[in-house]
């Protein structure tokens, strides 16, 4: 048995205690007044629409989780080219997750009607209401995945003995779990993304661009329909996407402190369980931050960024200066410069949060020139945002590879040498970056998930006909979740980033100990000089001559492109998906207005069901082929390409997808804001010609950001958590 240092018992702790402030949050959100009868048989609609998608998502997730895990128990115990607690850590992984995401919506389909009637009394009233239910979700995020994290670790201490391999082997097994989260990520963010943009491009064009109906009308038969795919896309979605991000982080840092401190076994335990301990602590500051958010009445947009942003900024800066009493008193091998490269990842986080909100909120210049283009039609406004998308990448870009290079400079005390223990104790510094960006996700994931609860409040507000002062407070909750979402989505890909890169180094010890796990059936590996190469005692360098990883190689170089490609690829498919189920229900809204007589005048009530199941239907049918299309790549490059063309695959598809990614989520942000300013009276207002040419803008930046871009970030991980867990299927192949 592993023994399990005292401090480590704080991690459990903390998970218990994000989740009972998750059921407390909750509980109190639930005691404040739903509103009319009218507010709450619209909330009613959209809870039952959004509880009938999640119950038949998982349906499809179920049948695919069970076929995965079959695959995973024949490669363990059949073909014994995996280790046999992996089927298991699959499972609990992808149940986890979306049991984050289950818990998140349920609380924001029964938070919308509670913020739009808090708003009838004040702006302060109805942002405390939707942020905290927001920080349901943060909580119960954090609190699961430390807790998954906490169980395993646990579990795996008692069956392995000792320090050294059995550290690497407990860590590189617990790692395995995240590809069951990034599966289940995957078909929530897609799926979800499918939904709630074939409903809201149904509602804007018919209603809003043909019918010349305010947003949210009662008489847009689309309208439920896109208020249920507000919560399963960009909560259920979210949750389940950032928590295979959180846990990938702290598990990844894990296994590669495992492998950089493998020669002294009680400075390896410390540097597996700091990743934990920060993320633990993190919880406490993060709670203390959600408190710190509060507003007063009239609040301009830039007032109501600083109230979020002063919980989120101290509760970063906070966890900043804990981490170097953390690492200190754990006496980490330079715990010093190990504390810097989680500063540099807390930093990296925040600068590209801030351009993120720079390029999308409608308080600056990029976007006000968006809407300023909307004077010469719905072409210049594409064209603005989409040069306004791609400029966007550059201070991201330069942000997490600056935060990359002194991450890994910091961690290895500036030994530029490359040897084995520079490069180990480099990459480890990588990991601990991606653990600082994320270790305050439980108020960082509150300002994203409130988004679309603030959202939903405008809209019961608008099918309610509550009074103009109440519908202007909750637009201005729902303008500023706009910011806030696609500032939660840049945070969301720039710590993927970092957690990609540490997952692939993740992936050159599992290749190892699967080449170990063959040595040991009897197998021998032979270099190109005819020397028995031994995977227990290599180090990287002998690691990347043996596979000849380089940018000569071929097989490395195909890799990447195909990775990019992956990228791309995966985009045009989701887009192409939302393309046909939006069609489906543009042409079901325009029937309704012409075959149910009196909608548009107010006398007769729309179908709002049949809406929902086309939505449903589309979801379930597109988000199949590219969800798998994700797990297949990996697998066939790695058995045809072996080990250099996965790395090139990972790669290719980090670097064009990070960038992609960014692109997509920052354009659309930018298009639906410049849509927002002109609705608040700009350039003729609602219903005027540029009203009409930024919603075409807002309607192509739909799928932009809140489908495509968003899954990117779970593509490039859920490659390398496949890639990780097909290292033996791999290595058969060599």
């Amino acid at each position: 048995m592993t023994k399990i240092p005292l401090v480590f018992w704080l991690v459990p702790i903390a998970s218990v205690v994000a989740l009972a402030m998750a059921w407390y949050f909750f509980k109190t959100m639930m005691k404040a007044d739903e509103g009319t009868p009218r507010m709450r048989e619209i909330a009613e609609h959209v809870r039952r629409g959004a509880m009938a998608y999640l119950k038949q998502q998982y349906k499809v997730v179920l049948i695919v989780f069970i076929c995965l895990a079959l695959i995973f128990a024949l490669m363990a115990y059949v073909l014994k080219v995996q280790n046999p607690w992996v089927p298991f850590a699959f499972l609990t992984g992808g149940f986890f997750s979306g049991l984050s995401g289950f818990f998140g919506m349920k609380t924001a389909t029964y938070a919308s009607a509670r913020t739009a009637h808090a708003a009838c009394t004040g702006l302060d009233k109805g942002l405390k209401i939707a942020f905290r239910s927001g920080a349901v979700m943060g909580l119960v995020v954090v609190g699961l995945g430390l807790l998954d994290i906490a169980l395993w670790f646990i579990i795996l201490s008692l069956f392995y003995q000792g320090e050294g391999t059995a550290l690497i082997t407990i860590t590189t097994t617990m790692l395995t779990f995240g590809m069951g989260a990034s599966t289940q990520a995957l078909f929530a963010r897609v799926g979800g993304g499918i939904y709630t943009k074939a409903a809201d491009v149904g509602a804007d064009l018919v209603g809003k661009v043909e019918a010349n109906i305010p947003e949210d009308d009662p008489r847009n038969p689309a309208t439920i329909a896109d208020n249920v795919g507000d919560n399963v896309g960009d909560v259920a979605g979210m949750g389940a996407d950032l928590y295979e991000s959180y846990c990938g982080s702290i598990l990844s840092t894990a296994a590669l402190g495992a492998t950089a401190f493998a020669m002294n076994g009680d400075m390896q335990l410390r540097a597996v369980i700091a990743p934990m301990i920060i993320a633990a602590v993190g919880i406490f500051l993060s709670l203390f931050g959600i408190f710190l958010v509060r507003t007063q009445e009239g609040a301009s947009m830039k007032e109501l960024l600083h109230s979020l942003g002063r919980g989120t900024n101290t509760a970063a800066v906070l966890i900043a200066v804990a981490t170097f009493i953390i690492l200190y008193l754990l006496k980490l091998d330079n715990w010093l410069g190990v504390s810097f490269s989680v500063v540099s990842g807390l930093a990296a986080g925040v600068i590209i949060g801030q351009s993120t909100e720079y390029y999308t909120s409608q308080s600056y210049q990029p976007t006000k020139k968006i809407a300023e283009a909307s004077q010469t039609g719905s072409a210049t406004v594409i064209i603005k945002g989409i040069g306004t998308g791609m400029i966007s990448t550059c201070i991201p870009v330069i942000t997490i590879s600056a935060a990359i290079m002194l991450s890994y400079l910091f961690a290895n005390g500036f030994d530029m040498s490359m040897s084995a223990a520079s490069i180990s104790q480099g990459l480890y510094g990588i990991g601990i970056a991606a653990v600082g960006m994320l270790s305050t996700l439980g108020i960082t994931l509150a300002t994203d998930a409130y988004g679309p609860i603030a959202d939903n409040a405008g809209g019961n507000a608008e099918m309610s006909e509550l009074g103009e002062e109440v519908r202007s407070r909750t637009d201005a909750l729902d303008a500023l979740g706009n910011t806030t979402a696609a500032t939660g989505k840049g945070f969301a890909i720039g710590s993927a980033a970092l957690t990609a890169l540490a997952l692939l180094a993740s992936y050159v010890e599992e290749i190892k100990i699967a080449m170990a796990r063959a040595v040991n059936a009897g197998e021998q590996f032979i270099d190109a000089t005819g020397k028995v190469f031994n995977p227990s005692t290599a180090t990287m360098p002998d690691f990347m001559d043996f596979f000849q990883v380089n940018l000569m190689n071929p097989r490395v170089l195909v890799g990447a492109f195909i990775g990019a490609m992956a990228a791309f690829l995966f985009c045009g498919l989701t887009m192409g998906a939302v393309g046909r189920a939006a069609q489906s229900m543009v042409e079901e809204v325009r029937r309704q207005f012409h075959e149910i007589k009196g909608i548009l005048e107010g006398k007769a009530t729309p179908d709002y069901g049949r809406c929902v199941e086309i939505s449903t239907r589309s979801a379930q049918h597109e988000m199949i082929f590219p969800s798998l299309l994700a797990i297949i790549i990996p697998i066939l490059v790695g058995i045809i390409l072996g080990v250099g063309g996965v790395l090139g695959l990972l790669v290719g598809g980090l670097a064009a997808g990070f960038t992609l990614a960014i692109f997509m989520a920052n354009t659309g942000g930018a298009w639906d804001n410049a849509k927002k300013l002109v609705e608040e009276g700009y350039y003729g207002g609602k219903g005027s010609e540029c009203h009409k040419a930024t919603i075409v803008g807002d309607t192509v930046g739909d799928p932009f950001k809140d489908t495509s871009g968003p899954s990117l970030n779970i593509l490039i991980k859920l490659m390398s958590m496949v890639s990780i867990v097909m290292a033996g299927l791999t290595v058969a192949f060599i």
